[in-house]
Order: structure tokens, then sequence, then C-alpha cells
């Protein structure tokens, strides 16, 4: 089962602004080409990518991220041995049709669990909140159809009045519309959505990272280009209907994610919970 723990760490800012609107920092220990591979599998794994499938050539990365041609070709070598991209000759690179997944199984229960629990230890401000049309990867991530309307909330976590978190929150309008605005303050959006009856089945999370742009730099209290942990969660009924998609932004030096991991009990012996 997984939990929250908070810290108290500090952490440096970073230089090098791209065009991505994120940066790379020379002084980290972290290689360039890995810091560009890093940037660029989040994108393609949040589904922020060329919805086209395309992924820059080596020569837009060099542009974009401001390093050389070989950290750039490096960085998508990187890409394409995790499976992530393709590289053919006269078509470029692509992102992988079917992309590798490598799950670690765990309970629902567990998550709700410490979703409660950080909602009691921290305090929410709704900088944000509409009805509008997502973007295409998160309405097919919601199975919305083209021109459906969603309810996006933006919201920032507190912990004893410092920064903890920036998130981005779509839920599907009819879902939406059973709670008003000024209840995102004081409960967390899936008891919201329990209590109107919707029995939550299972979750799909990608944990990974990225260097802060200027807006959420601004909400969480750091520098731009500044490492940021980011959690993406897809959140499913027990009719295995999408009824929530999360973006998080965590600050680092205040957040991070641990795992207790042991054989299921009833499953094979492959199989982690």
């Amino acid at each position: 089962m997984a939990r929250v723990q908070l810290a108290t760490r500090r952490h440096k800012a970073a230089e090098n602004e791209t065009e991505f609107g994120l940066r790379v920092d020379p002084r980290q220990p972290t290689p360039l080409y890995h810091q560009v591979f890093l940037v660029l599998r989040d994108l393609i794994l949040t589904g922020r990518m060329d919805p086209s499938g395309r992924v820059p050539g080596e020569f837009e990365v060099a542009r974009r991220f401001g390093v050389s041609r070989i950290t750039a070709k490096r960085a998508l070598d990187e890409l394409a041995a995790d499976g992530l991209v393709t590289r053919q000759r006269g078509r470029g690179t692509v992102i992988a049709p079917n992309l590798p997944t490598q799950p670690v199984a765990g309970t629902i229960t567990g998550l709700l669990e410490n979703l409660r629990t950080l909602g009691l230890q921290s305090q929410v401000e709704l900088l944000d909140f509409a009805y509008e049309a997502p973007p295409e990867a998160i309405r097919n991530a919601l199975r919305l159809p083209a021109g459906t309307l969603a309810q996006r909330s933006v919201r920032k976590r507190h912990i004893d009045g410092d920064p903890l978190s920036y998130s981005v929150t779509w839920i599907p309008e009819a879902l939406g519309r059973s709670f008003k605005s000024p209840e995102l303050r004081d409960k967390p959006i899936l008891a919201l959505l329990e209590r109107k009856g919707v029995l939550i089945g299972r979750a799909e999370q990608t944990i990974g990272a990225e260097a802060a742009d200027a807006t959420t730099a601004r909400h969480l209290g750091i520098a731009r280009g500044a490492p940021l942990l980011t959690v993406l969660r897809i959140v499913y009924d027990q009719n295995d209907d999408p009824v929530q998609h999360i973006f998080l932004r965590y600050r680092p030096d205040r957040y991070s994610y641990h795992m207790t991991l042991s054989h299921a009990p009833d499953g094979p012996t492959n199989l982690w919970a």
C-alpha cells in the first residue's frame, strides 16, 4: 500500500529555459541528456505531446532545449530504448503505438485513505473553476464525445500555510453538476463523488517529474525550472467508467511517495500489492 510522506528539504532553482516552457540545468548532477529524456517522457505519458504522435527530431529537440545535437540524440535514443518511441527512416520519431507499462497492483482503499488523510492535514485554495471542453487527450481518457463539456478545477493545497501542490482536475459534466465550487475547498473530490453515489472501483496512476513552469512556480513559491514530482491519476467507478482525471504537481521538498510491496496472498507469484 502506498502512503504520503511529508518532508522539509530544500531544493535549488534550475536554469536554461526552453521553448517547452521547461528548463534543463547543467549544474545538476543528472546529465543533460537524461534531463531532456525525463521531460519528453512525461510529455508522452501524460498525453501532452503532439496529438499526431510526432516527436521532435534531433535538431528540433536540440534547439528547443538549448543543448547539443549529440545530447538530443542520446535523449531520443533513451526514449526508443524504453519503448516509448519508434525511430524510422523517412518517418522520423513517433510515439510508440503501444506504450509499455509495468504496473504495480495496489488497493483503491489505500489510495482513498491516503487522500482523506491528506485532506485532513491540509488546506485547499480554489484558483479556477469552469465548465469547458477538455483537451483531446483528457477527453479521450474520460471517454467523452467531441464537443462535450467537463468540469475543470484548479486547486492549490497548503500544509501549515506553506504550498504543497498545484492540481488540475477534470470531471464529466453530469457528475460535476452534483456539487458547487465552494465545496471543493472543504472536501476531496472523490468524497463528493461518493456522496452522489459513485462507487470507486479502481485508479490508474503515473508518477513522474518535470520542471516548474512560470504559473506553477508562482503558486508553489519556487523558482521557475525547479524540479517537481508529478502524479497523473485517472479514477474509474465500479462500472469501469472514468470519473476523474487529475494531474498534480508536488514540491518534492514537502512530498514523497512511499510504497510497501508484498506478494499478493491469493495471486500468482509475480503479482505484487
